[in-house]
């Protein structure tokens, strides 16, 4: 199970992105302001990182520039949630090492999307670099899904929304809907995490019929 820590000082939207994250089968733990969040990751080192930037004390940048410094983060996706959606504060979140940014207000599909992929990510490269293998899998693809459900599959691995998917494969929204169902109930994937992980082997291992 991944586990998430979100550092945000709005309690309402703090627990709020936590029960939906938890609703998708991660592990979450929350911090309400920047140095709890750098002890929380600290004394147990998160899978992915979301955090505001407008915080008192210290702000976002300040977070993530401190854990930057240690290596042990340097794996570490990082995104930040923030209402501050101009050019310049994109540019300044990404140059500091981020890896993603969420304007808010935004749906709790884009936020899942949006983590999903990123986990997504540094799944492939780390299994790259162990070169694991996953042949059992691999054959359960292979019996299981067809060519179109393959397609959608890898989508969502990358951490397109429905609505992305039905624009870049050329089908309905509801369409889409029907594939991922099918992908879950066949997969017996209840939750975005675990549809993610069959993704990723889809991806990595191109399964073909």
């Amino acid at each position: 199970m991944n586990s998430i820590l979100i550092i945000e000082d709005d309690d309402n939207f703090r627990s709020s992105i936590s029960l939906i994250l938890k609703m998708e089968g991660f592990e979450v733990r929350t911090a309400k302001n920047g140095a709890l969040g750098i002890a929380a990751a600290l004394e147990n080192r998160p899978d992915l990182i979301l955090c505001d930037i407008m915080m008192p004390e210290m702000d976002g940048y300040s977070v993530l520039e401190y854990l930057k410094k240690d290596s042990n983060f340097d794996d570490i996706p990082f995104i930040f949630v923030t209402a501050l959606g101009d050019r310049n504060n994109i540019r300044r979140g990404m140059n500091v090492g981020a890896d993603d940014y969420l304007t808010k207000p935004f749906s709790a599909e884009e936020l899942v999307a949006a983590v999903v992929g990123r986990l997504h990510r540094i799944e492939t490269i780390r299994s790259h670099a162990a070169k694991t293998v996953l042949t059992e899998e691999q054959i359960t693809l292979l019996q299981q899904i067809t060519p179109r459900e393959r397609e959608i599959l890898i989508q969502v691995g990358k951490g397109a929304t429905s609505k992305e998917i039905a624009e870049r494969v050329n089908i309905r929204l509801n369409t889409v809907e029907v594939h991922r169902a099918n992908l879950m109930k066949k997969l017996q994937a209840d939750n975005a995490v675990k549809l993610a992980r069959w993704a990723f082997i889809a991806e990595q291992y191109k399964v073909r019929e």
